[in-house]
């Protein structure tokens, strides 16, 4: 983003420090009891207050007023993607869809170990649609609803399910908001993403084979009671679908960006909670009902503002020519093979998001092979560790008693074996494509 060197220079030196001070309070997080964007929030605002004072300084105002602008678009077309997404997601939570799906799940009367087979699977392909914290939520309640009396078999499951929401996210543009970065940015096209499906399959497979050892062979014990769905659920459901289908529409055939697609998918989802209100009220059924706007507030709000506090600290430093030193030190030395199997290494520590931005900001010279390996590497690299995405954050705060940071790390080797096997797969599957 920038063309300047200010990184020996003292702003340099103090937004640099900042954003890693940031970063530290965001990993510990959890002992802290401090929500993730609130220092992030601070940091980018301080960046921003010092560059806007020294570029100033240096007559470079509309500089860095010109990077700004940019990373506000950026920002606004991520907020926009991931606001209908998420409001979709809640809307079905609200019809109890998901409550369904657990209660379907946990009726089965299958053993431990098909179990865990089956909402691992479940799991890698709901992530392709769904997020991927999203789905490791709803995956997490069947465990816990279905292994209460085995807590091996929840471990277990959680660190697969941890897994398999990663993998299964990295090969769909939907899956992740990293790929869903890379495809806005226009590094791959829709349908190149999914020349991932294999290798982010062998992610998961790997450490899921290995962890299988640890999960009991006894049958489980099925959750009592039935949960029927709330009216419209299903319509709602081809809603998204059609959203998803609209939002790649908009942005292959049309060259427009795929939010404005999605933004006409909030539209329909609106009117149809108009109807499904009007008749409601009609027949006085208070099931019918849908309050879509309280489904919209309930966005996850501390995840959208570290997005924005990330993606502009990071901007901020890049205009500093931090990311240009990095992009020399890193990819200019290494190469872009060794550089992104590191950076997704990298992920498990930071979080897939800044690490993915960063990338997108040194914008490396990598032809399209290599966009896709840092794709399916910032996906998955996060699940070396608990703390390294969403997904495993969320299933300690679902889970603490079966579900933490060192229940995690003791399979992270089996973890590793997935990744590497995985980037060894797309080497071998699609550098011919290329």
């Amino acid at each position: 983003m920038g063309d300047v060197d200010l990184t020996k220079s003292w702003v340099g030196m103090i937004c640099m420090s900042i954003f890693a001070a940031s970063y530290i309070l965001v990993i510990f997080e959890e002992q802290l009891h401090l929500k993730k964007s609130k220092p992030v929030l601070l940091a980018a605002g301080l960046i921003w207050a010092l560059i806007g004072y020294y570029f100033a300084k240096i007559g470079k105002s509309a500089e860095a007023s010109r990077i700004a602008s940019d990373v506000i678009g950026e920002f606004g077309q991520l907020f926009l993607f991931l606001l209908v997404s998420i409001a979709y997601v809640n809307v079905l939570e609200e019809r109890k869809v998901f409550d369904w799906m657990r209660n379907r799940l946990s009726g089965m009367g299958v053993s431990y170990r098909q179990l865990y087979w089956l909402l691992g699977t479940f799991t890698f392909f709901l992530s392709s649609v769904l997020a991927n914290m999203t789905t490791a939520l709803v995956m997490g309640a069947v465990t816990l609803a279905v292994g209460k009396k085995s807590a091996a078999f929840i471990t277990m499951t959680c660190i697969s399910i941890v897994v398999a929401s990663n993998a299964g996210g990295a090969f769909s543009p939907f899956g992740d908001t990293t790929t869903l970065m890379v495809w806005q940015n226009g590094k791959l096209g829709f349908s190149e993403f999914f020349q991932l499906f294999l290798p982010s399959l062998v992610n998961w497979l790997i450490p899921a084979l290995i962890l299988q050892m640890g999960v009991p062979k006894g049958l489980t014990e099925a959750e009592t009671g039935k949960v029927n769905l709330k009216p419209g659920a299903a319509v709602i459901g081809v809603l998204f679908a059609v959203t998803v289908v609209v939002a790649v529409i908009f942005q292959n055939n049309f060259g427009l960006q795929p939010a404005l697609g999605m933004m006409l998918g909030l539209g329909l989802l609106q009117a149809y909670a108009y109807t499904l209100n009007t008749r409601g009220r009609r027949r006085k059924n208070a099931d019918m009902v849908l309050d879509s706007f309280s489904e919209i507030a309930r966005v996850e709000w501390d995840t959208m503002l570290f997005f924005f506090g990330v993606m502009f600290s990071v901007a901020g430093l890049s205009a500093l020519g931090w990311l240009t030193l990095a992009n020399q030190g890193l990819y200019g030395h290494f190469g872009p093979t060794i550089a992104n199997t590191a950076m997704g290494a990298l992920s498990a520590l930071l979080d897939n998001i800044p690490v993915m931005f960063a990338v997108l900001g040194m914008n490396p010279q990598m032809d399209h092979f290599q966009w896709l390996m840092i794709t399916l590497t910032a996906g998955t690299g996060g699940s070396l560790l608990a703390i390294g995405s969403p997904a495993g954050v969320a299933l300690m705060g679902l889970a603490p008693k079966y579900y933490s940071f060192m229940g995690h790390l003791k399979w992270t080797w089996a973890v590793a074996l997935g990744y590497v096997a995985s980037i060894l797969m797309h080497m071998w599957l699609n550098s011919q494509l290329f």
